[in-house]
Parts: structure tokens; sequence; C-alpha cells
């Protein structure tokens, strides 16, 4: 009896630990990647700052301008925390004694920084503000993928913890607009199954525990013989950057706020005593800043996609190489199911993409296109 008794209890610990590490195995179809369904082909330029984004107030001469740019590939990650960080920088500084609620501020600068900062502002009752950019449409804002994670950065360890919290308080923001319990915004955000080959190549560590449940370990299942083990944050958030740009801005005019279309060549000729520069990469030339740098990607728009197959994120990082033109360019593989305005219905998801530090539009480095798409179906074990 004992022996009997010895035997069913070792089947019975043995049936735990079996149940204990089954894999979640999930069953994914990958997009279309022929090329009749590669749409537009994108080049983009991440403005990145090495050390840390410029977030911080200066005063100069009747003047006080505060900095808010070069937060590279994260710019829509911690769009509206910093935001919010640095407008209160602004407004709390010993030297903003004549900030009033009517004086009129001027934000330098339309991509994602620049409509969240007056957002912002507008919210905290700040109601004369004025947007000036040499440019509204196509920006790179307009263009990026869309993935909540903090990417393409530069930190130094000091400033880790402060651009961590930045992306908590961005993260509860875009959830109640995915929640549906913002009224300024309809759309813009979605939560959905965000997957990275490990824990560290997500960036999203610090959020769990406090805005974000913990990874899952995930085997992804493609249907095409290949499978690939991968980490799972099912509260990943998809940011669909198109439609965002599109809602700030009608917000913002739809309460007045002056946009100005003209080209800033000093901070110091603007005729504002209150100064917001959110230039991204006119941060160089405008603040004298040598720190600044761009980092260039590669991304294809796809078309006649199932949308139903296409929710839920994927980056990979596939390590270092040289272009062509003998740039160091770090490759990924990226899906998101953004959609860009004006397309067909099944026209959705985007593919990437690349990080070329120092690449500028001289240097297009097209050939990376082919390469992103290979790399793609090397991924999903497409023929």
């Amino acid at each position: 009896m004992k022996i009997k008794s010895l035997f069913f209890a070792c089947l019975f610990l043995a049936g735990n630990a079996f149940a204990e590490t089954q894999v979640d195995i999930r069953k994914i179809t990958p997009p279309k990647l022929e090329k009749t369904n590669l749409g537009k082909k994108i080049l983009c330029h991440r403005p990145m700052r090495r050390g840390t984004p410029e977030m911080k107030v200066e005063h100069v001469g009747d003047k006080l301008i505060a900095h808010n740019y070069g937060h590279g590939g994260s710019g829509w990650t911690l769009g509206p925390g910093s935001a919010n960080y640095v407008n209160n920088l602004l407004i709390n500084s010993a030297q903003a004694q004549n900030l009033k609620k009517n004086s009129k501020i001027t934000i330098i600068g339309a991509g994602a920084l620049g409509l969240f900062t007056a957002y912002d502002l507008y919210n905290k009752g700040y109601h004369n503000l004025t947007i000036i950019a040499d440019k509204f449409d196509d920006l790179t804002s307009h263009n990026a993928g869309g993935l909540l994670a903090p990417v393409s950065m530069d930190n130094s360890q000091e400033m880790q913890a402060i651009v961590d919290q930045i992306g908590i308080d961005a993260y509860k923001f875009y959830d109640s607009i995915a929640k549906n319990e913002m009224p300024d915004f309809k759309n813009g955000a979605k939560i959905v199954p965000t997957y990275f080959k490990t824990r560290e190549d997500s960036g999203l560590e610090p959020y769990v525990g406090k805005v974000m449940k913990p990874a899952k370990d995930v085997v992804l299942d493609f249907g095409t013989g290949t499978t690939q083990k991968m980490v799972a944050y099912d509260d990943g958030i998809f940011i669909d950057t198109a439609v965002m740009m599109e809602d700030l801005t009608k917000f913002l005019k739809s309460k007045k706020v002056k946009f100005v279309k003209q080209k800033v060549e000093k901070l110091t000729a603007i005729d504002s005593k209150f100064i917001i520069n959110c230039s991204g990469l006119g941060g160089k030339d405008l603040n004298s800043d040598n720190e600044m740098v761009s980092v260039q990607g590669h991304l294809i728009m796809l078309k006649d996609q199932n949308l139903k197959d296409l929710q839920h994120m994927i980056l990979v990082y596939f390590g270092e190489a040289k272009t062509k033109s003998g740039q160091k360019v770090k490759r990924s593989f990226y899906m998101f199911p953004k959609k860009l305005p004006n397309t067909g219905e099944n026209d959705v998801g985007v593919v990437g993409g690349t990080f070329i530090e120092g690449a500028t539009s001289e240097t297009p480095n097209t050939e990376e296109f082919d390469v992103m798409i290979k790399g793609a179906k090397e991924f999903y074990g497409i023929k």
C-alpha cells in the first residue's frame, strides 16, 4: 500500500510539474509580404540626443525658454508625460513669476512633442498659445510606427528614473484613450498583445507592477513550420500615430490655438517671453546642441491585409551591420497595425525597421527596404 501510494504521489507531482511548465503556444497568421502587398516606403529621421533628451528651462535675456526635444524613437512613448514634466518645470521656475494664465506662450515644432505640449498647457489653463513650425504635414511623428516602448534613446543613468516615470505617466494617458475614458480622443490608442525576444529588449520592465502586468513566456506558431520563443506583454499599447496627430490638431484648433507656418532661425527672435522648444532635430541649430543626431528609420506600409490577423505588435532586434554607404545599422523587425488616413479598408499594417545613427536624407540607404522584408520573411518562415 505504501509503495502504491508513493507511486500515485509521484504521478501527481509529475503531473503538476508538467502543468506548470506547459508552454503558452499562440497561433499567429503572418502578414502578407509579397510585392503586391507592399505599399508606401517611408524614410524617417528620429531626433535623438546623446546622453538624455533635453528637458530643461533656461533664462535667455528677457525670455524664459523651455526645451523638450531629443527623444529619439520614443517621442510618442514619452510625449504626454514629457510635455507635463517640462511644462511644470516652466510654470514652477523661479523666473516664471510673470507667467499668467493669459500670457502668450510660443511652442516651436508641430510634431508629437509640440502638440502634446500645447494640449497639456491648455488643460492647465494657459489658452494664449501659438505653435510655430515650417511644416505641419508628413512629419516623422505622422509616420512613426506606434509602439509604446522606450526605443532608440540614449539616457544617462541619473536621468533614467525620470524618463521611466515620464513613460509611466504616458502609458496612463494612452490607456485611458484605449479604454474610452478620455472624451477629447475617441481613437488613437488600443491595447494589444506585444511580443519581444526578451524582457530586456522591451524596455517595459520599469512599468511592470506600476501600470503593466508581468510579461509571459510564449511560443508564437506562424503556421509555416516556424515558431519563435517570445515574451508577451498582453497589455501593450499601440498608438495610431497619424490618427493621434489629426485628433490633437483638431482639438487645438477648436480651442483657438494659433498655428503659424514659419521657419524659426533663432529662439530669441520670437516675440514672446515664454517659449517652449519642441523642434526635434531643429534643436541642433536653435539651441547650438551638438549632442543631437538623426537616427534614420525605414518602414513599409502594407496593403490588402486581413485586419483581424494584425491585432498585435512584434519587435525583434537582429543585430548590427554596415549599410552599402558604410554606415552602422542596427537592424530589427517590427510589425504594428498602423493605418494611414485616406487609405483602403484593408490597407493596414506596417513593417520596419532600421536604426542608422547619423544618416540623413543625403544617405537614404534605400537597399535596407529589401533587407528588412527579407528579415521579416525569415522571422515568419515565409518562403
